[in-house]
């Protein structure tokens, strides 16, 4: 192919530019890619609609709270909207606030980790942006070079992890940058915009309409709708909830599917995959640009062949 040393050398550079932004978006990645499995975790004691309503009028009497959130693989519920920190987190092991003792959390693993593969901890969205845009011309260049021959080297392997990935490889950016541009293919949110019903006025909708709160991940307000999210056997699903009841909201396909939530166990799997190629890609890629441009053995009768053979074509 002509223009394939073209792309190779567009492909390396790209991987050169955006090397420390994309190393640390893969990384982050692979393990926000673990948080939908752990959120699937059986919390040590089943969390009924009574137990739920209890917990409220324990720890937040005024009714001043504004959302909830559960993490199974910590056993926690996290009440927003009220104490002193503006939120209150309850350990559902025995219904009492959990001290902030500087104690290892999972949590704050995957909190860190979301604020760096979105920011960079830095309000740098903008070049995470660009390094998403990176990653996805680096695979269309890889399709451009075509198929890969088989070959027991280095990049031999590089290039047959990608082609045979190559769906996930492109999902992957290409789902972040629809979230990053708002574009769901979905109908608009249906459901009526009402004021939120109070957290313990929900919690009984919820359970009316055959709500699991074993299977709940957060209950919160966003775009002037009361929503809550739940684990279903088609994985995470979003509802209104209004006095009525819950009513499903559609899903929203590029979030689904760049998170991990559109199956229970599939999705996050794959998700976990595909990091890791994107780990195994970064790392061979840098190495071999390196071996090629630092650690290759230069001859040194090189330039005298090559002088030689100026010469005798003159």
């Amino acid at each position: 192919m002509i223009l394939k040393p073209k792309f190779l050398w567009l492909h390396r550079w790209i991987t050169l530019i955006f090397a420390i932004p994309l190393i640390v978006v893969i990384v982050t990645g692979l393990i926000l890619s673990f948080e939908p499995i752990a959120q699937q975790s059986k919390l040590d004691v089943p969390l009924t609609k009574e137990r739920l309503v209890g917990l409220l009028t324990k720890h937040d009497p005024e009714g001043k709270g504004t959302g909830l959130s559960v993490r199974a693989y910590e056993n926690s519920l996290t009440i927003s909207g009220v104490g002193e920190d503006g939120e209150v987190e309850v350990d559902l092991t025995n219904g009492e606030v959990m001290a902030d003792d500087g104690s290892f959390a999972w949590s704050n693993v995957f909190r860190t980790s979301r604020r760096m593969h979105e920011t960079l901890l830095l309000d740098m969205d903008w070049l995470v942006t660009a390094s998403t845009w990176g990653m996805l011309a680096l695979a269309a260049l890889g399709l451009l070079m075509g198929l890969p021959r088989l070959r027991n080297t280095l990049g031999g392997w590089h290039n047959l992890s990608a082609w045979i990935t190559i769906p996930l490889v492109i999902l992957s950016p290409l789902t972040a940058l629809a979230m990053v541009y708002r574009i769901t293919f979905t109908p608009p949110a249906t459901g009526p915009r009402i004021a939120p019903l109070p957290l313990a006025q929900a919690v009984e909708v919820i359970a009316k309409s055959g709500g699991d709160f074993n299977e709940m991940i957060w209950l919160r307000s966003r775009g002037g709708r009361q929503l809550v999210r739940l684990y279903g056997d088609d994985g995470a699903n979003v509802s209104h909830v209004t006095p009525a009841g819950l009513v499903a909201q559609p899903k929203n396909w590029p979030r689904a599917i760049h998170e991990g939530n559109w199956s229970r166990w599939i999705a996050p799997l794959l998700n976990v995959l595909v990091s890791i190629v994107f780990v195994g890609l970064w790392i061979t890629g840098l190495w071999i640009w390196m071996r090629r441009t630092f650690f290759r053995k230069r001859n040194p009768n090189r330039n005298l062949v090559s002088t030689s053979a100026a010469q005798a074509a003159e």
